[in-house]
């Protein structure tokens, strides 16, 4: 239990009490309980949501060069994933996958993340660097554009991540 939740409950619980020294121990355990129950992550276990956030986004860019930009970021996406592609929001899974099967051509995408963080619960994180996108255009063309990329990660009840925002 969370020590909001915890603490609206320890006034209640103390006013019940008669003796002054129980209701000084009652408070002090019940505070202690609710400050360790709701203790942070620890330094190691950021370090450990950071390197798996690091290996995901690796994952996901080896799928993208060998499954195609379609399968790779539909298995990458949080079921309520969004992401930004030409100036417009694309919403869901199944919409971000039908999104890039739309995409035709020889089209390369690589990415690599220069920063990441996770927050001290452990449930959500985000990474930023540089990709590189490659095409072919319908006259024959090679197409190029390079910029700055932006992921939001939520982890999944199984532990895996997913990302929520690209």
């Amino acid at each position: 239990m969370c020590i909001r939740r915890m603490c609206c409950h320890i006034p209640l619980i103390i006013f019940k009490l008669k003796e002054d020294r129980m209701k000084t121990l009652v408070y002090v355990l019940l505070t202690s309980y609710a400050i360790i129950a709701c203790k942070p992550a620890t330094d190691k276990s950021i370090a450990a949501y950071k390197d798996e956030i690091i290996k995901t986004e690796k994952e996901f860019e080896a799928a993208a060069k060998t499954e195609g930009l379609a399968s790779a970021f539909s298995r990458y996406a949080d079921e309520t994933a969004v992401i930004s592609r030409g100036g417009r929001l694309i919403k869901g899974k199944d919409s971000i996958r039908v999104f890039y099967e739309k995409t035709s051509g020889d089209v390369h995408l690589t990415w690599t993340p220069d920063f990441v963080d996770v927050s001290e619960s452990g449930d959500m994180g985000y990474t930023h660097g540089r990709y590189l996108y490659e095409a072919t255009d319908s006259t024959g063309k090679p197409v190029q554009s390079r910029g700055i990329f932006h992921t939001v990660w939520k982890r999944q009840s199984d532990g895996s991540w997913r990302f929520v925002w690209d």
